[in-house]
């Protein structure tokens, strides 16, 4: 679930309509940067072994499987024993404000999180209110060692005290603009867009 607004990813199928605005990442560089996150991941946690990636629906999911699968060709581990789905519909602050949310699906891979580091992949970090949901939502699922952030898009605007440890891209913006991650598994491209305000 994107953070860049409360409706930053909310566009169609159809990538030549979902996302008039300035690109500001393609295809290449949201590549480059899964794969620079990949092993700054295994840098800091000296390898996977003890590593599960948990995806926050909807587009945090398919970039912690593609991290995944980056980790699977540098640590020769299956790409599904080290991620699963977080979803954090129940634990967000802000259910009385939005539409009728449709829950979403919460599995972790292998023997769980306990004990475990978990690495959080979301698309867009913008207030932290995303974030903190689904540090509520992980004490449901267990205890882990530790608990980790990364994210493709780093827009700043923080309301809350939360920092990713993995960033792809920091990308200042002003509150007006609105930050959208499209990527092929949902929307049929790669790209990172900004719309509104003034660039």
């Amino acid at each position: 679930m994107s953070t860049g607004t409360p409706t930053s990813t909310s566009g169609g199928s159809d990538p030549a309509h979902a996302a008039p605005g300035t690109t500001v990442l393609g295809a290449d560089d949201i590549a480059r940067a899964l794969t620079r996150i990949a092993h700054e991941v295994v840098e800091r946690n000296k390898g996977v072994d003890d590593v599960v990636l948990l995806g926050i629906p909807t587009r945090g999911l398919p970039l912690a499987r593609r991290l995944a699968q980056r980790l699977e060709q540098v640590e020769n581990v299956p790409a599904a024993d080290l991620v699963g789905s977080l979803d954090v519909t129940m634990h967000r602050d802000d259910l009385a404000h939005q539409p009728t949310r449709t829950i979403g699906e919460t599995y972790v891979p292998g023997d769980g999180i306990d004990g475990r580091v978990v690495v959080l992949v979301d698309d867009v970090l913008y207030s932290g209110r995303t974030i903190r949901a689904a540090l509520d939502a992980i004490s449901d699922l267990g205890r882990p060692r530790a608990v980790q952030l990364a994210v493709l898009v780093d827009r700043g605007h923080r309301e809350l005290p939360i920092r990713a440890d993995y960033v792809g891209k920091n990308l200042p913006t002003a509150s007006a603009e609105r930050v959208r991650v499209l990527l092929s598994e949902t929307d049929g491209e790669d790209r990172v867009v900004i719309e509104g305000g003034v660039r």
